[in-house]
């Protein structure tokens, strides 16, 4: 294979890169985890101008005015930003849910148990404790 075949220049347009990866590629860049260039090498990007455009088309920092002040989001982007956030609880919240489902069966089963052995054996396994103040109290009377 020739060198001129192997290392082949293939011109890419904006609708070669996802929304969502424009998305990445503009936070890791506001965040300061890489520079553009960087960014550019990292990711094949080959337009020296493409990823600035990213960040003033998608960005929440003004970068033509070199200041940290956020600029407003679209109601658009503020919408799907709360469906995923609501979606995200939503999963959180069922499997939460599920877990104390499962804990409530556990300690209900583990009381069974311990009543069971009680039963049979004829001796108390639940140990009544006395509150620490009366325990306390307890030990310096003697």
């Amino acid at each position: 294979m020739n060198e001129d075949q192997e290392y082949q220049y293939t011109k890419r347009t904006q609708k070669d890169y996802s929304y969502s990866f424009k998305l990445q590629v503009v936070d890791e860049v506001e965040r300061g985890e890489i520079g553009i260039t960087a960014a550019r090498l990292k990711y094949g990007i080959q337009g020296h101008g493409t990823i600035r455009t990213w960040i003033r088309k998608y960005g929440n920092l003004d970068w033509d005015n070199k200041s940290d002040l956020k600029m407003g989001k679209t109601p658009e982007q503020k919408l799907l930003e709360l469906e995923q956030k609501v979606l995200l609880l939503e999963k959180q919240k069922a499997s939460l849910e599920k877990q104390l489902y499962v804990t409530d069966k556990k300690a209900i089963f583990f009381d069974m148990m311990i009543d069971i052995a009680e039963d049979e054996f004829n001796i108390p396994i639940r140990k009544k404790s006395l509150p620490k103040q009366l325990t306390n109290s307890k030990k310096k009377k003697k």
